[in-house]
C-alpha cells in the first residue's frame, strides 16, 4: 500500500479537496478521458461525501471508522433523484432507503477519491483499506423487485396511453403542453429499454423508416450504434408527438433534440423520473409501484426473456456487448417458472403426442 511521507501531505480540509476532484473529473470530461455519465455520478458522489462527511474537516484525518459512518449516512439518505411520493421512505428500524446499486456505487466513488487523493499527497495513507462496511454486509439493500411485474407494468403503459389520448382536450397554455411527449417517454423506457443518457441525447434525426418499419438509431456506449426497432403502438405516439407536441415545446434553442422541455431545451436525466413519477400518479393504486429510468431497462429485459425471446435479440435491443451482461437486468417473475412447465417444448398435450406416437 502506498504511503505518503507525514511532511509532504498538504492539510486541506475535506470541502477544498472535493473542489479540486471534481474540478479534475470535470477537467478529464472535456477532454474526452472520463464519459460524461461517470464524470457526472464521479462529482456528484463525491460532492455527498463531503457534506456527509463534513467539509470544514482534514481530509486526512478521517478513519476508516469515519468513512463507514459516512457509508452508513449515505445507505440511510432518501433518495433524492424521486419525488417525494415514490420515495422509498426511511424505515423506522434505520435501514437503508438507498438501493443496494447506489451504495455500492457511492462507495466505488469514494474509493476512486481517495485513491486519487493518496497520489495528490491529501492524505498519508488510503483509509479505504480500514473501511469494514460491505454492500452485502447492510441487509436490506436491494429493491424486493427492480422489474415491474405485468400487472404493473400494464398499468403504467395503460396511463402513458390515456396521457396520449387525452392530450387534444388536456388544458393549460398551449404552448406548454407535454402530455404526448411524456407518454413518449415512458412507452419508449417500457418497450425498448434504452439508457437514460441514451434517451435524453436522442435526435428527432435519429429516427427513420426501413420497409414500413419506424427505427430508432441509439447511439450508445463506446461509441456504439443499433438500430431499434419501434412496436407500433410506441412509433404511433412517436409520430403523433413529432408532428404535435414537439411543435408546440420547439422555441428554437434545440433544433435537434427529441425530447424538449416546456421551455424547449432538452430535457435532462433527472426531468425523466419527474415524467415516470407524474405518469405513475394515474395508475391505479393497485397497480402501482414507483420505478426509475433505470427500472424499466430491467423490465424491458425481464419480459422479453420471460417471453422466450431470443437472448441475441434482447442483448442487441438492450445494447450490451457480451450475452453475459443480460443476467444483471434479468429479474425473477412470479410464476414464470410453472408457466415455462405449462409449455414445455418437449411435452406438448397429451392428445398431441398419442397423434405423433400413432
Amino acid at each position: 500500500m502506498r504511503r505518503v511521507r507525514p511532511s509532504d501531505v498538504q492539510r486541506l480540509t475535506v470541502g477544498e479537496t472535493a473542489d479540486r476532484y471534481v474540478e479534475m473529473v470535470r477537467a478529464k470530461r472535456s477532454t474526452g478521458a472520463l464519459a460524461s455519465g461517470t464524470a457526472e455520478v464521479y462529482a456528484r458522489d463525491v460532492v455527498t461525501f463531503a457534506e456527509l462527511a463534513g467539509r470544514e474537516r482534514v481530509l486526512d484525518d478521517l478513519t476508516g471508522e469515519d468513512v463507514d459512518a459516512v457509508l452508513l449516512r449515505f445507505a440511510r439518505k432518501p433518495d433524492g433523484r424521486r419525488s417525494p411520493a415514490a420515495a422509498v421512505p426511511l424505515p423506522a428500524d434505520g435501514r437503508p432507503s438507498q438501493s443496494a446499486a447506489s451504495q455500492a456505487r457511492f462507495r466505488r466513488s469514494v474509493s476512486a477519491f481517495f485513491r486519487h487523493a493518496l497520489v495528490a499527497g491529501w492524505v498519508q495513507l488510503d483509509p479505504m483499506g480500514a473501511v469494514t462496511l460491505r454492500p452485502r454486509h447492510r441487509g436490506g439493500l436491494r429493491a424486493e423487485r427492480r422489474a415491474l411485474t405485468v400487472e404493473q407494468a400494464e398499468g403504467l403503459l395503460g396511463a402513458a396511453h390515456d396521457l396520449v389520448e387525452t392530450a387534444p382536450a388536456a388544458r393549460g397554455r398551449h404552448d406548454q403542453r407535454t402530455e404526448l411527449r411524456d407518454g413518449l417517454i415512458v412507452l419508449l423506457l417500457a418497450a425498448v429499454g434504452p439508457r437514460v443518457s441514451e434517451l435524453t441525447r436522442a435526435n428527432a434525426e435519429d429516427f427513420f423508416v426501413n420497409a414500413g418499419t419506424r427505427y430508432w438509431r441509439i447511439f450508445g456506449k463506446g461509441g456504439r450504434t443499433r438500430d431499434v426497432p419501434l412496436p407500433a403502438p410506441v412509433a404511433e405516439v412517436l409520430d403523433a408527438y413529432l408532428e404535435q407536441g414537439r411543435r408546440l415545446l420547439d422555441r428554437g434553442r434545440e433544433p435537434k433534440a427529441l425530447l424538449l422541455s416546456w421551455r424547449g431545451r432538452r430535457l435532462a436525466r433527472g426531468d425523466v423520473q419527474a415524467v415516470i413519477d407524474r405518469v405513475l400518479a394515474r395508475v391505479e393504486p393497485g397497480r402501482r409501484r414507483g420505478v426509475t429510468p433505470h427500472g424499466l431497462r430491467h423490465t424491458t429485459a425481464t419480459h422479453l426473456l420471460a417471453a422466450a425471446t431470443d437472448m441475441d435479440a434482447v442483448r442487441r435491443v438492450l445494447g450490451h456487448a457480451d450475452l453475459s451482461t443480460l443476467g444483471r437486468y434479468r429479474d425473477e417473475l412470479p410464476g414464470e417458472l410453472e408457466a415455462a412447465m405449462r409449455v414445455h417444448p418437449l411435452l406438448g398435450p397429451v392428445e398431441g403426442r398419442a397423434q405423433r406416437g400413432g
